[in-house]
């Protein structure tokens, strides 16, 4: 291999994997889309049924609760059928999930919309466990957390996308008076589901390379999913990763009740508007930093940006208005890179176990389930500034792992053999 390609993001031994790393990335959009939904979601089941922010906490409950469902058979998938068709798989749930809104209009209740997200949550668990690790082998390893971070940038635009079309579709058409408030939530749902399944249908006719990272240990038996809990730092990664998407949707759930409580002048629709405004300063976060990370230690970054939220969030607690308002943005700029630099410091060096390893830190984001729900019990009882504490602790833990936790022990093959 000659130093042109050795350099080369998305090629190993002169050969270019860049249409399906193109292709892959596509999905990231997806399902940023339907994350940013939940947070229009989230106020207007507030607005509409009278419920409490603990409850609305449930919308995210259903989704992020579908992942630790879902996440050991989306493992089992991945192995058993290869990422292509857990791709395609995973499509496919994904858009039945969102047709389901449409009979919900008529449904008209919490728990049926709740199923619907629930169903979106196992398509877009099969989409996560194939394609952050697919989107990591697709190029020389040692620049697999920058293309991964470059992938995962494309998910940072489906999560402007979201609020902008929710804040205009659900806030908008609510405002105009639609008698059936369930009605206007399907809209953006039938779009989606109507992409998605195109793509399907693309990843279907396309041919994909097979990845093999190494299926068989080194007594050439298949790994065990215990096999994994001998890495400390596949350990450190789940924990992380558990609190980093817990922290990331308390604040996306939160946002529009914390600027319209900040700020009673704004309307929900203009705070969703700038809740999009958060979501490009997280896109650019994406992008620029995996541009840097050419030149600077991944696991570095990372816990210079955890150091930052957290300090973010003290300011956010202190409630000092607009001042705060910033300090959220800052702080989803230095959320762009933890998801997928700790998913690729998490997998490293697992060989064979990397699909098993990768459907466990997928399983992480469940905790998104519960932060919302504790964030909101705590707005309810102390106010919704007191509640921004929860991402702080999540914030001080990724700092950890980025100085420390991060850290792989070669020893651990010997506990395997």
């Amino acid at each position: 291999m000659n130093r042109k390609q050795s350099s080369s993001l998305v090629s190993i031994n002169g050969i270019s994997y860049l249409m399906p790393f193109i292709l892959v990335t596509s999905l990231f959009f997806l399902w940023g889309f339907a994350h940013s939904l939940l947070d229009v979601l989230n106020k207007h089941f507030q607005e509409i049924l009278g419920i409490t922010k603990s409850k609305s906490g449930w919308v995210q409950a259903a989704l992020y609760g579908g992942y630790a469902v879902m996440a050991i058979p989306a493992g089992f998938i991945m192995n058993r059928f290869g990422y292509k068709r857990g791709i395609v798989s995973g499509l496919l749930l994904y858009a039945v999930g969102a047709f389901l809104f449409w009979p919900a209009t008529y449904v008209q209740t919490f728990e049926f919309t709740l199923l619907c997200l629930f169903v979106i949550a196992c398509g877009l668990t099969l989409l996560e466990t194939a394609a952050n690790p697919y989107s990591s082998a697709l190029g020389p390893p040692e620049r697999a957390e920058q293309r991964l971070n470059f992938s995962q940038s494309f998910n940072g635009l489906g999560w402007i996308f979201g609020p902008s079309i929710g804040g205009l579709l659900i806030f908008g058409t609510a405002a105009q008076g639609e008698t059936n408030k369930f009605a206007s939530m399907a809209i953006p749902y039938m779009i989606i589901g109507s992409l998605v399944l195109l793509i399907a249908l693309l990843f279907a006719f396309t041919r994909l390379p097979d990845i093999h990272e190494g299926e068989y240990n080194s007594h050439g038996e298949k790994g065990r999913f215990l096999d994994l809990f001998k890495f400390r730092h596949f350990k450190f990664a789940l924990l992380a990763q558990f609190l980093y998407v817990a922290a990331q949707t308390g604040i996306n759930s939160f946002f529009i009740n914390y600027v319209t409580e900040t700020k009673s002048e704004i309307s929900n629709e203009k705070a969703a508007y700038l809740l999009s405004l958060g979501f490009i300063f997280f896109m650019s976060g994406r992008f620029l930093s995996s541009l840097f990370m050419k030149w600077f230690n991944p696991r570095r970054m990372l816990a210079m940006y955890a150091t930052i939220n957290v300090v973010a969030m003290l300011v956010v607690i202190a409630g000092l208005g607009w001042i705060s308002i910033v300090a959220i943005y800052v702080c989803y700029f230095c959320m762009s890179i933890m998801f997928p630099t700790i998913f690729a410091l998490g997998i490293k060096n697992l060989g064979g176990l990397t699909k098993k390893g990768s459907s466990l830190l997928i399983m992480m984001v469940a905790g998104g389930a519960i932060c919302p729900t504790f964030m909101g019990w705590i707005a309810d009882t102390s106010g919704m500034a007191i509640g921004f504490i929860v991402p702080l602790f999540c914030f001080a833990f990724i700092m950890f792992f980025g100085l420390n936790g991060y850290r792989f022990k070669q020893s651990v093959i010997a506990k395997i053999r």
